[in-house]
C-alpha cells in the first residue's frame, strides 16, 4: 500500500488496502479448507489400503479444520512469525514435494491407463450425464479463477523487492526473477492440469492429490507435505492482518491498558525465555483465528473458494495497480499505443475476474443445496 500511495497518491489506498485484506484473509479460508482436505485424503487413502479400494471410507474434514484452528491460534501468538526464513524453507522444500509428486503420480496413472481418459471439449452436456449446460458454464469459468489464483503474488512482489541487493538494481533483479518464476511456474501448472486431465479424464478430482489411493506411502507424503506447508503459510497471511487492526486499535486508545499493557509469562527450561503478549493480542488473534475457522465450515467447497478468491485477487492486485503504477511514473502519454494497450490489459483482466467471480459464487449456490454446512467431505 505504502507504494500505491507514493506513486498515486492516498485516494488509492484505501481501495488497494481492501483488496489486498480481503485476499489474505480469503487465503486463510482457504489454507484452512485445503489443510483439512489434504488430512480427509490421508484418512481414506490409509483406510483404503488397510481395508481394501471397496471399503466405505468416509470422514469428515470437520474436525480437522478446529484442530488446524487451534493450531494456528496458538501459533497466532508468536510475534513476526511470518519473517522466519525457516517457514519458507520449509514451504518451498513441501511445495516442490506434494507437486512433483502430484505430477510423477499423474504421469504415472496415465501412463497405466494406456491411453488419455480427457476429451478436447471436455465433460458432455446430457441430463444422463448430470451435467447441465449452466452448470458446465459455471465449472469453466471458475476454471479462470483458479487459473488466476497461482498467480496472485503480485502481493508479495514489494516485499521481497525490498530485501534484494544491489547491483544489479532491484527493479532488473526483480525483472529477472519475474520473468523465470512465471515461466517455470506456467510450464509446471500446465503439465499437470494436463497430464493430470488425461489420467482422470472428466473424474479429474479439484485437488488432484485426492485422486489417489497407491502407493499410499507416497500419497501420504505429499498430502502431508501439503499440511506442514500450510501450517506455516497461515500465519504469513494472517501476521498482517494482525500487525494491521492492532496498530490502529493501539492508536485508537492510547491509554488502554487491554492494548498496550504487555504480560510476561516465563517459559519451562529456563534460559529466561518468556511469552510475552497483551490481551488485545491475546483475545483478537483467538477471536479471528476462530471466526476464520467458522467460515471455513460453512463454505467446504475447494475449487469455489479458490476461483472466487482468485478472481477478487487477480485483477485489481496484480493487474490495475500495477498497470495504473506504471503508466504514471513512466509518465506514459494519454491515447499512446503503449496507454491503449495498458488499457486494453486492465479491461480484458477485469472481464475475466468477474467472470470467475459469476462463476464460483454460482458454483456454491449450487453446492450449498446438495451439502450440510459444518460437515466437510472429499
Amino acid at each position: 500500500m505504502d507504494v500505491v500511495r507514493s506513486c498515486l497518491g492516498p485516494r488509492y489506498v484505501v481501495v488497494c488496502g481492501m483488496a489486498q485484506y480481503a485476499i489474505l484473509w480469503g487465503t486463510m479460508v482457504g489454507y484452512t479448507i485445503t489443510t483439512a482436505t489434504s488430512i480427509m485424503a490421508v484418512a481414506r487413502t490409509n483406510c483404503h489400503h488397510s481395508r481394501g479400494h471397496d471399503a466405505a471410507c468416509v470422514s469428515s474434514g470437520t474436525t480437522y479444520m478446529v484442530v488446524f484452528g487451534l493450531v494456528e491460534v496458538v501459533l497466532s501468538q508468536f510475534p513476526s512469525l511470518e519473517k522466519l526464513t525457516l517457514i519458507s524453507v520449509v514451504a518451498a522444500v513441501m511445495s516442490c514435494t506434494y507437486s512433483f509428486v502430484g505430477l510423477f503420480l499423474s504421469a504415472a496413472k496415465l501412463a497405466s491407463n494406456h491411453g488419455s481418459h480427457g476429451t478436447l471439449l471436455g465433460v458432455k452436456i446430457a441430463a444422463d450425464a448430470g451435467v447441465s449446460a449452466s452448470t458446465k458454464t459455471w465449472h469453466s469459468l471458475q476454471a479462470l479463477g483458479n487459473i488466476a489464483f497461482a498467480y496472485t503474488y503480485s502481493m508479495l512482489l514489494i516485499e521481497i523487492q525490498d530485501t534484494v541487493k544491489s547491483p544489479p538494481s532491484e527493479n532488473v533483479t526483480m525483472k529477472r526473477a519475474s520473468l523465470y518464476g512465471i515461466s517455470v511456474t506456467t510450464i509446471f501448472y500446465v503439465s499437470l492440469g494436463c497430464i493430470g486431465y488425461a489420467a482422470f479424464g472428466n473424474a479429474a478430482p479439484g485437488n488432484v492429490l485426492t485422486g489417489f489411493d497407491e502407493p499410499f506411502w507416497l500419497v501420504d507424503v505429499a498430502n502431508l507435505a501439503v499440511v506442514i506447508h500450510l501450517v506455516g503459510a497461515y500465519q504469513v497471511y494472517a501476521q498482517p492482518i494482525f500487525a494491521c487492526y492492532e496498530k490502529w486499535l493501539a492508536g485508537r486508545w492510547p491509554d488502554s491498558a487491554f492494548f498496550h499493557r504487555e504480560y510476561v509469562v516465563p517459559l519451562p527450561g529456563g534460559g529466561g525465555r518468556a511469552a510475552r503478549f497483551t490481551m488485545c493480542k491475546l483475545v483478537l488473534r483467538t477471536a479471528f483465528v476462530a471466526g476464520t475457522t467458522v467460515v471455513s465450515l460453512m463454505l467446504p467447497f475447494f475449487n469455489a473458494v479458490l476461483g472466487l478468491l482468485g478472481a477478487i485477487a487477480f485483477w485489481p492486485l496484480t493487474v490495475y495497480f500495477p498497470v495504473t503504477m506504471y503508466i504514471a511514473q513512466a509518465k506514459v502519454a494519454t491515447g499512446s499505443r503503449k496507454w491503449v494497450a495498458l488499457q486494453a490489459l486492465n479491461v480484458g483482466a477485469l472481464v475475466v475476474s468477474l467472470l470467475a467471480a459469476v462463476g464460483s459464487v454460482a458454483d456454491m449456490v449450487q453446492r450449498l443445496g446438495h451439502v450440510t454446512i459444518f460437515q466437510t467431505q472429499l
